[in-house]
This record gives structure tokens, sequence and C-alpha cells, in this order.
């Protein structure tokens, strides 16, 4: 594949990707000054579904909205010279042997399938990150490749020994700087890592019959920037196949799929111009002119995507409430939330402590994918404010460590059937120990109790200070039981 400047780009554009997915992780600072939400906040998806969901604007998006003014002006270059996604499909279509042609999503589906999430955008539904590609990439890394990586280079770090044979301490020192500057903090593997991976997978299987058919027939984010494109003054010449040659046909990505060129479809790569035998292609600024061979989006069309998007947000509204579902600090109002989460999965890879795992269906359909607080497995670190920093679009607030202190995510109760000084008369001071806020949320009462030798002994009984607690979750984190913790974290007040 010969590097012409797009394929350069690409190339630049998916390693700084890289460099900063590895560096946004904990490295041993309390501050993360790069983060892969630069990504996110270039995303014009990100973008539109925000602004019709809560009907207002940050100032993290500024680049998304740069991203949309330069698409008008360029066309649809996002696609052909910065999406990380984009790159690897078309590194991996070169190595794919193609098939006959799939006919299934082709034709006005991608157009359904957008203002369907727009008009869901629109009932408060902000379903779009779910199927934005710089998300469904990360949450694959995330969620199933980058912690593969680490766990087999952690669990085989051996091998150094092998190849620098008696200098251990150069083994030692290399390895070392692998393990603080290139592998996960943590070797989780998060819920939902299966379907995760399978939806990726099902992207890179789509271009054994046709190259980028993701990028063709269904991301949202490309055919959003298509339509942004279609008033483009950056276009190509000519328009149609050459009637004495025709092999731009075969060698466009996306543009051309019988005679006449797709203006929605071409991400400019410049493919056709650079292998053009006759010197006729150009892409330079031309007429404004918006005809093209693309589907008419007439008033049926957009009644029907409006319909879907209606049906669909009163179906996703109507999900179960659980008072076990934990959100990050700082997260006060759920439906506001819900409204600005992207679901990329950073604050999970981020979390010191490895307590944010994604929802699958413990607040309903729409919870899908959007950060959960799981004490048992983790618990949100007191002088910890990770999370907030890495979130593109403030779902989770960026706030000073003092004032995360005070954010409450829930309340700890205990559970008199299974806490041993309750249920077997044992004393036991785990949690009280571990509890981090001064004056302590876990407090202890005595009490004179008759053991079973019939000897008088004084029993130390745990209670929550509802007024101090936080419900960071460390108390059920650290409870010494198995299985069934004897405290719990919940949302609000619970009674056992």
């Amino acid at each position: 594949m010969k590097i012409t400047i797009p394929r350069l780009s690409q190339i630049v554009f998916f390693i700084i990707f890289l460099v900063l997915f590895i560096n946004t992780d904990y490295r041993g600072k309390d501050e993360i000054n790069i983060a892969i939400n630069s990504f996110f906040r270039a995303d014009p998806l990100v973008l539109v579904t925000y602004i019709l969901s809560t009907f207002s604007f940050i100032t993290l998006l500024i680049p998304a909205l740069l991203m949309v003014i330069a698409t008008f002006f360029l066309g649809r270059f996002f696609c052909g010279w910065i999406c990380p996604l984009g790159a690897f499909l078309d590194f991996v279509s070169l190595k794919i042997k193609k098939n006959s042609q799939l006919k299934i999503f082709k034709g006005k589906f991608k157009y359904y399938f957008l203002f369907t999430l727009l008009f869901l955008s629109l009932f408060n539904i902000n379903y779009g990150g779910v199927f934005d590609p710089i998300a469904i990439f990360i949450r694959f890394l995330t969620f199933f490749v980058y912690p593969l990586f680490g766990y087999v280079v952690k669990s085989g770090w051996g091998w150094l020994y092998g190849i620098f044979g008696n200098k251990i301490e150069f083994a030692e020192g290399f390895y070392k700087i692998i393990k603080y500057n290139i592998l996960p903090f943590r070797d989780t593997f998060y819920p939902l890592a299966f379907l995760s991976s399978f939806l990726f997978i099902l992207i890179v299987f789509l271009e054994r019959y046709e190259k980028r058919y993701w990028c063709r027939h269904l991301c949202p984010l490309g055919t959003l920037l298509g339509i942004f494109s279609k008033f483009s003054i950056f276009k190509r010449l000519p328009k149609k196949l050459c009637s004495d040659c025709g092999e731009c046909k075969n060698i466009c990505p996306t543009a051309f799929d019988r005679e006449i060129l797709n203006e929605e479809n071409c991400i400019i790569c410049l493919d056709c111009q650079v292998k053009c035998k006759f010197g006729r292609v150009k892409f330079s600024p031309f007429k404004f002119n918006i005809k093209s061979a693309n589907p008419d989006l007439n008033k049926r069309f957009f009644i029907n995507s409006f319909i879907f998007g209606f049906v669909l947000s009163n179906i996703f509204k109507n999900g179960n409430y659980n008072n076990k579902l934990l959100r990050p600090p700082g997260v006060a109002d759920e439906k506001e939330f819900l409204k600005k989460c992207v679901r990329c999965g950073e604050c999970m890879k981020i979390c010191l402590k490895n307590a944010l795992y994604p929802s699958y269906l413990e607040g309903g359909v729409y919870s899908l994918y959007t950060p959960i607080l799981i004490p048992r497995k983790g618990y949100c670190e007191y002088n910890c404010s990770l999370c907030g920093q890495v979130c593109p679009t403030k779902a989770i607030p960026k706030l000073p460590i003092e004032e995360k202190k005070k954010q409450v995510i829930g309340i700890a109760h205990f559970d008199k059937n299974h806490c041993l000084p309750y249920a077997k008369k044992t004393n036991c001071l785990v949690c009280e120990e571990h509890c981090p806020i001064p004056g302590k949320a876990i407090k202890i009462k005595k009490r004179r109790e008759i053991g079973y030798n019939d000897k008088a002994f004084e029993l130390l009984e745990p209670y929550v200070d509802e007024k101090l607690c936080n419900g960071c979750g460390i108390c059920e984190y650290v409870c010494p039981l198995t299985g069934k913790s004897g405290i719990e974290v919940f949302r609000e007040k619970h009674s056992f």
C-alpha cells in the first residue's frame, strides 16, 4: 500500500490514539493531563446527541464543532484521515479476501439508523455512544484486549530472562519500564467484554463483503458527516466513471457503488487520484451543488424515524429502579447523567480501585454500558478524582479533590442476618477500621452479651452514621464474609 498523505495522517492519528489510550490509566499520579477523551471531544456525533438530549452546549465539545465546520468545507475527511477504526479497517481489508456482496443494511438503512438515534436523543434518550465507532473501538480494547495483553505479559514476564540470559538486572529494569508505562494498572476483564468484542469483530467480518462496509452502510458518525459533507465546496472531479476506464470503482473504498460518485460516502482518501493512470481525477473547490446520487430523504422518512425514536424512547424509559445501581461520585441526577454519558468506558479504565463496571440491564436497556459502582469488586478511593478528569462530556463532573470527598454515592446498611457481630455475636471491626472518612462513618457501640459458654463478654456492634457516610463502598469490599457481604451500599435508605 502506497503511503499517501491521507494514509500518513491515518498512521499518525492511530499512533496518537494508542498513546492516549495507554496513558488513560493510573500511572502513579493523581492528575491526568492527556486522555483519550480528546477523540470524543472532536466527535460530531457526541456533539449532536449531547445538544439534542440536554438542549445545552459545553466548551469541552468545541473541537467537535470545529470538526463539523471543517466538514462543511473539506468533506468527510475525518473518516479517511483521522478515525482510528477506519484506519484499522483499511489495514485489515488488505488482508481479507472479498466474498460476494452483502445486500442487507444497504440503501436508506443508515439514514433510518442515524435519525432514529437523533430522535431518541431529542426524547432524552442519548444512545448514540453505544454505536459510536470510537466508543466501539475503545470498549473493545478496554474490556477485552488491553487486560488480556496485561495479563499475558505479567504472567509470562520470565521470558525476559531467556532473552537477556544472565543479565537479570537489565531484564527486570526492562520489565519495569513496560509495566509502569505500557501495561494496564489492573488486569480486569469486564462484564460485556463478549458483547463488545462481538460487535467489533462483526464490523471487521463485514470487510469480507465490501471495503469499509461499516462506514458505508451502518456507521452513524460517518452518515452524519456524510450529510454535512453534502454541502462541501471541496469536490471530486469527475463525478462519474470514465467510459474508457472505470477503475475507480475497484479502487474506491466507499464512494463508488455504481457508475456515479456518492459524495456523502467519499472519505477524501485520494486513492483514486493517486492511482489514476490518466491523471484525470482532481479534488478541488467546486461550485456549490447539493445534488448527488444519494437517497432522497423525504417527509415519510423523517416521520418513520420520528415514530421509531418515539416508540424506542418510551421502551427505554421503562427501566426498573434499582437501589443498588450506584453511579460514580458527583453524579447527582440520574436522568441528566444518562443524557450526557457517552458510554466510552474511560472512567472504568482509569478507576484506581477497580470499582466501576459497565451496566448490563441493571437499570433497564437505557443503562447499557453506563458506569456503575460495584462495591463487592472494588471501591471509590477517597483521595481519587480520576474518573471526572477523563469524562468527555462532564457526565461525571470534574471536581477538586476536597469537593469530590463530599460527594455522596450512596448509604451503607448493615444486614443483621449476615454481619458477624449481629448474626454470630462475634466481634468484627474490619469495616470500621477501613472507613476513610474523618470521624468514621462507621461507629462502634458496646453491648454486654452472654456467650455460648455462659460467660459475659463485651460485644462491639458497628453502625452507620448516615450524616457522614458517602457510600464509597470500601466497607462492603473489605467485609471478610465470603459471598454476600454483611454490609451493603444502596443509593437510598434501605431495610433488609
